[in-house]
């Protein structure tokens, strides 16, 4: 039975924690237009609404043409506006803090509709059958009723190509040449892949194989568009500049360090994590390599030797996943035989990535929709895109390597990301929009966070320590590409430079990070500020509530997967700028 979203919203209400409100009909009024907003937004963009939990859209698809953004507009701007006649000061604390959320998003979105007009150049927004894929994923319902709504969404693919060719100008070439690797992988997904779903409802075969080869046609035809159209137009600037990069950087991290500070202090960080490197590094030096001398030898070489040692063990495309669920299985006791955090007991299960989604990460974790209380959350693991040469494989795998599958695993799945969304699952506030969005900063500063206490703790061994430190250098460096690369000039041969000879990178690892880069302006800098953020706000209530960590880092995820401002202000504590100065 398929719960309306008023209903949810009341039910949120009720097990929200009392608060008197300084205004009960601001606050009243509040609600309504928060209610009213995601009842459109979630109608209007029914792939979203389905990813989220929220099944009664399942039939539909969007409409990304040129009315339909129009529309989007109409109602961010409709929205913003009602916000900002409810003064904040009106509203009880959690209701005052989804207000500040809900406008920073909205604002956010109106910058890209009106001043960076991403619907002209983000080629990859237009994934077709990404809409198709979350209906199948879990099993929320019969496969006979999710593969009905699959058609549906199926016979859309040929709209939404055509929005995509409507709409997309001279987008930078980067972005043309990535969907243009996943639409194949879209092809593959609705001619192959798709039969997988079809074989656990074989009485829909008949029913599904016009939309399957329009859609597949649709998709074949959007292919050629875009190596022959597209692609020799592709002559958009990547680069964001200045102005443009620090106001999507803001946005992106609802926090309160500028741009400035944060070049600053992942600079400075970066230095401090070389040195704890090199005091890891040589004993595991001297272990290995009994005899070379160390004294007055560059710890930059002694740092190198290990890790390269490290890499020698390492998963390849047959063994990764199965290598990944045995490190989830691992780190689920060891993180409560050492009372780390409180582990939840919500589902969660290792996937192959889809061939679609590869090429920009080894592994993400896919969390169970928010509004779907009983779904699963997915750690996907990929193997190497099939296009890959040998060698870039053996580099990709050097660098995803045995240890720092171990700690990929504490990032993506436990105690980071899957955890972290499990708690924010259980969290009761008084609106829907903890449900609807989530920090960047808070979510991967987390996961940041959880590989180092579970690698202080002991988590894999020095080998994993090393590997956790390493991608702590990585942290830093993202963030300093981030703003080197869209409010600077800097190449691909500088930036590889940076991350193969200082962050001890795979040029399979630093070739990806460079595409990477180029195509997601702001979000870089999310890990290191985040996980500045979450240390300092351990800090804080650790001095606040005492020692017990496992109990400070269950109130860190207390408040949902919100911007650590808004945790130290719920939790009465100072602005963080202070503290984190310090560290």
């Amino acid at each position: 039975m398929k719960t309306p979203l008023l209903a949810l919203s009341l039910g949120l209400l009720a097990a929200a924690p009392a608060h008197a409100a300084p205004d009960a009909a601001a606050t009243h009024r509040f609600e309504t237009v928060v209610h009213d907003f995601y009842e459109h937004y979630l109608a209007t963009h029914p792939e979203e609404a389905t990813q989220l939990g929220d099944h009664r859209f399942d039939q539909r698809s969007g409409d990304p043409s040129a009315a339909g953004i129009a529309a989007d507009r109409r109602l961010y701007r409709k929205t913003l506006d009602m916000l900002q006649a409810i003064p904040a000061t009106s509203l009880p604390p959690d209701h005052a803090v989804d207000r500040e959320i809900l406008e920073n998003d909205l604002r956010a979105r109106l910058y890209d509709i009106e001043v960076l007009k991403t619907s002209t150049w983000e080629v990859t927004d237009y994934s077709a059958t990404e809409g198709v894929y979350v209906l199948l994923a879990r099993d929320f319902a019969p496969m006979k009723l999710r593969l009905a709504a699959a058609k549906r969404r199926l016979e859309a693919i040929p709209r939404i190509v055509a929005a995509a060719k409507q709409n997309l100008q001279r987008p930078p070439r980067v972005f043309t040449e990535t969907a243009i690797a996943q639409n194949k992988g879209a092809i593959s997904f609705v001619e192959s892949d798709l039969d997988d779903f079809v074989k656990q409802a074989p009485g829909m075969k008949a029913a599904l194989a016009p939309a399957r080869a329009r859609a597949a046609a649709a998709l074949k035809d959007y292919g050629h568009w875009l190596e022959h159209d597209l692609l020799p137009r592709s002559d958009g600037d990547f680069r964001f500049g200045k102005a443009h990069f620090d106001q999507r950087l803001k946005f992106a991290l609802d926090s309160d360090l500028g741009a400035d500070e944060i070049l600053r202090r992942a600079e400075a960080d970066l230095l401090v994590t070389q040195k704890q490197m090199e005091d890891t590094a040589l004993p595991l030096y001297r272990r290995w390599f009994p005899g070379k001398p160390t004294d007055g030898v560059d710890g930059h070489v002694i740092v190198r030797a290990v890790l390269d040692k490290i890499a020698d063990t390492h998963p390849n495309n047959d063994t990764i996943v199965g290598e990944a669920r045995d490190d989830l299985e691992k780190a689920t006791a060891f993180v409560r035989e050492h009372r780390l955090v409180t582990v939840p007991d919500k589902p969660i299960r290792v996937i192959v990535m889809p061939e679609f989604q590869r090429g920009q990460a080894t592994a993400f974790c896919d969390w169970a929709g928010p509004l779907d209380k009983n779904g699963v959350t997915f750690y996907a693991i990929s193997p190497t895109p099939a296009d890959w040469s040998p060698a870039r494989v053996e580099s990709q795998y050097r660098e995803d390597n045995s240890a720092e599958l171990r700690d990929i695993t504490a990032h993506e799945a436990m105690p980071g990301h899957y955890l972290q969304g499990a708690h924010a699952g259980d969290v009761k506030m008084p609106t829907l929009v903890r449900a609807m969005t989530g920090s960047g900063t808070f979510i991967e500063g987390w996961a940041v966070y959880a590989e180092q206490f579970m690698a202080e703790a002991g988590w894999g061994g020095d080998e994993t320590r090393m590997e956790q430190l390493k991608i702590r250098l990585r942290v830093a460096i993202n963030a300093i590409l981030d703003q080197k690369i869209h409010a600077g000039h800097m190449t691909e041969d500088e930036a590889k430079h940076l991350m193969m000879d200082t962050g001890y990178q795979e040029e399979g690892e630093a070739a990806g990070k460079w595409r990477r880069a180029e195509m997601s302006a702001g979000q870089l800098s999310t890990y290191f500020v985040g996980v500045q953020e979450q240390i300092a706000l351990a800090d804080a209530l650790r001095a606040k509530m005492g020692g017990d960590m496992l109990a400070v880092r269950d109130r860190m995820l207390s408040h949902g997967s919100i911007a650590t401002k808004y945790v130290r202000e719920l939790e009465g504590l100072p602005p963080a700028e202070t503290a984190m100065a310090a560290n």
